[in-house]
C-alpha cells in the first residue's frame, strides 16, 4: 500500500513540473519579450533536473554500517557510521538520510534527533556518522537506512528504505556488590555452591601423591607399608549454600530498577565462584538452574536484556507450583511489591528452606509507606529477611544484611 502510495505521488509530482514547464513555454509563446522568455530559460533547468531525477534509480546506492559501540549499557551512547557507495555520479541535493527500526523506544529517539541531511553533489561515496544518547535496554534491531532525495525547490521527492538489518544488545547496567553468603551451613543440597567452606576428613575419597606442608594424619600409611612411598588420603569438599534467586515481573516504574538489581547479584555471585539457580516469573516462567560460569552469566544478562514487565496476575497466584519445587535452603526473592499472600505462599510451600531474603525494590529516596511497613513487618515475625534497596544502596545489599 505504501509503495502504491509513493508510486502515485512521485508521478503526480512529475506531471507538476511538466504543467509548470509548459506554462512558462506558453507564457513565453504569446507573450513574448525578454522578461516572458527569461522566465521560461530560468525555469527550464530546474524542471529538467526534476524530470532527471524522477528517473534515477535510487537501487543505484548501497549502504553498509559499522557500529562502534561493541556492548552496550543502559543509558550510554550509542554511535555508528553508515558508508554510502553508488556507481553512478548523478548530482543530488538536499539528501536525509535516517535509521529505520521497529523498537518503540529506539523510534521514539531516532526519528526525533537522528536525521542528517546533505549535498552529496557528483560524489559517489560519503559516510554518515551518528551517536544516540540515553539509550534503553532491549533488544534493538535496526532494519535499514531511509534515504529521501529531493530537488531544488522541493517539485519532486524520492525516499526508499536500503535495508540493512543489525541487531543492537542494550545490557542492564549493573553494580558491584560484595557477595556474602545468605547462611554458611555445614551441608549439602540439590544445588550446592562449589566454594569450599572446610573439607570433611571423615570421609575419604582417595589417595593422592604426597606433597610438602600436608599433614601427618592424612598420610595414607598402607599404602605406605606396601609402596614405601608416601601418599596422602583425599577428603570430599562440603559444600556451604543452597540459593534460589527468584523475581517477579509485575508492571512497575521500578522494573527498570529490579532488572538491574537482578544483574547485579548474578553478576556477583557468579565471580565469587558461586552458583546460583534463577527463576523469572511473568506470563511465561523462565528458569535457569544452574548459573556458575561467565557462560551461564551471558545467558541470563542476554534474557534480562530483552525481559518486559508482563506479569498480569498476582505473583502467588501463578508461582505456587514453581515455590514447591525449590529444593534450595535460601531463598532470595527480588520484587517491587512484596504483599502478605506472597509471604505466607512461601512460607506454605517452600520445603526445607532456613534462610529466606525478600529485597524490595524502591526508587531513591522514597520512603515506605504505611501498608508496605504493616506487610514488612510480618514478614519479618514469619522469619523472613526483608530489605528496602534502591540505587544508592546496591553495593551493600549483601553486607548490610549479613550486619542485620
Amino acid at each position: 500500500m505504501n509503495q502504491l502510495k509513493n508510486f502515485f505521488d512521485l508521478w503526480g509530482r512529475l506531471v507538476f513540473v511538466l504543467v509548470i514547464l509548459i506554462l512558462t513555454f506558453s507564457f513565453a509563446m504569446f507573450q513574448g519579450g525578454f522578461v516572458s522568455w527569461f522566465i521560461f530559460y530560468m525555469a527550464l533547468p530546474f524542471a529538467l533536473y526534476s524530470l532527471l531525477l524522477t528517473f534515477y534509480p535510487l537501487q543505484d546506492i548501497r549502504i553498509s554500517r559499522k557500529i562502534h559501540t561493541a556492548q552496550i549499557r543502559k543509558g550510554s551512547n550509542f554511535s555508528a557510521t553508515i558508508d554510502i557507495r553508488r556507481s553512478f555520479p548523478f548530482p543530488l541535493l538536499y539528501t536525509v538520510l535516517s535509521e529505520k527500526t521497529h523498537s518503540t523506544l529506539l523510534k521514539e529517539r531516532i526519528e526525533d534527533e537522528k536525521k542528517n541531511m546533505l549535498v552529496p553533489g557528483f560524489r559517489k561515496s560519503y559516510s554518515w556518522t551518528y551517536e544516540i544518547d540515553n539509550m534503553p535496554r532491549g533488544e534493538h534491531v535496526l532494519e535499514g537506512v531511509q534515504i529521501e532525495i529531493g530537488d531544488f525547490f522541493g517539485w519532486v521527492k524520492k525516499k526508499r528504505v536500503l535495508p540493512l538489518r543489525q541487531t543492537v544488545l542494550v545490557y542492564p547496567n549493573t553494580v558491584e556488590l560484595a557477595y556474602r553468603p545468605m547462611e554458611s551451613r555445614y551441608d549439602q543440597g540439590a544445588m550446592a555452591a562449589p566454594f569450599t567452606l572446610i573439607k570433611d576428613t571423615t570421609t575419604s575419597a582417595g589417595i593422592r601423591d604426597y606433597h610438602p606442608g600436608d599433614r601427618v594424619s592424612w598420610i595414607h600409611w598402607k599404602s605406605f607399608a606396601r609402596t614405601q612411598t608416601m601418599r596422602t588420603k583425599e577428603f570430599e569438599d562440603r559444600q556451604s549454600q543452597d540459593l534460589f534467586l527468584l523475581d517477579d515481573r509485575l508492571p512497575s516504574e521500578r522494573f527498570e530498577t529490579q532488572v538491574e538489581l537482578v544483574a547485579s547479584i548474578l553478576q556477583a555471585i557468579v565471580r565469587s565462584h558461586s552458583n546460583v539457580a534463577y527463576l523469572s516469573i511473568g506470563k511465561t516462567h523462565d528458569y535457569f538452574p544452574v548459573i556458575q560460569t561467565e557462560e551461564h552469566l551471558q545467558r541470563a544478562m542476554y534474557y534480562l536484556t530483552k525481559v518486559q514487565a508482563d506479569l498480569e496476575k498476582p505473583v502467588e497466584e501463578v508461582a505456587t507450583q514453581d515455590l514447591m519445587q525449590v529444593k534450595a535452603s535460601s531463598l532470595l526473592y527480588v520484587t517491587s511489591r512484596l504483599t502478605m499472600d506472597m509471604v505466607s505462599s512461601i512460607q506454605r510451600n517452600v520445603k526445607h528452606l532456613n534462610t529466606c531474603m525478600c529485597l524490595v525494590v524502591a526508587t531513591k529516596g522514597e520512603r515506605i509507606s504505611p501498608e508496605d511497613e504493616v506487610i514488612h513487618q510480618f514478614a519479618r515475625s514469619k522469619g523472613i529477611v526483608v530489605k528496602k534497596v534502591g540505587p544508592e544502596n546496591f553495593s551493600s545489599v549483601f553486607t548490610e544484611v549479613s550486619r542485620n
